[in-house]
This record gives structure tokens, sequence and C-alpha cells, in this order.
């Protein structure tokens, strides 16, 4: 039962992270399509925020593999 129960937790990362990062590229374009001169910027910082929520869902995702193997 724990097993079935982490990998609905891994698919729920999945899930999380895939929408996150869609609604991240989506404000970012658009901030781009509003102020084409601020794209440095705003690319920048689009960027490390992905880093940041595919390392968070990676740890996530990890951890409840991991708890599938025990």
């Amino acid at each position: 039962m724990t097993g079935t129960v982490a990998a609905i937790g891994a698919g729920l990362v999945a899930i999380g992270a895939a929408l996150g990062i869609g609604k991240l590229a989506a404000a970012s374009v658009e901030g781009i399509a509003r102020q084409p001169e601020a794209a440095a910027k705003i690319q920048g910082a689009m960027i490390i925020t992905a880093a940041l929520i595919e390392g968070v869902a990676l740890f996530a995702a990890v951890v409840c593999l991991l708890e599938v193997l025990k």
C-alpha cells in the first residue's frame, strides 16, 4: 500500500512541476511581449526560477520513489 501512495505522490510531483513550469513560461513570454526591452532580465529570472522548480520536483520525486523501494 505504501508503494502505491508513494507512486501517486511521484505522479503528483510531476504534474505540479509541469504546471509550475508552464505558468512560468506563459508569464515570461507575456512579460517579454509587453516589455521587449526587459527580455534579458525576464529570461534570467525565468531560468533561475525554472531551475528551482525542477530541483524541488526532483527532490520530491526521489523521496517518493525511495519510499517505493523500501
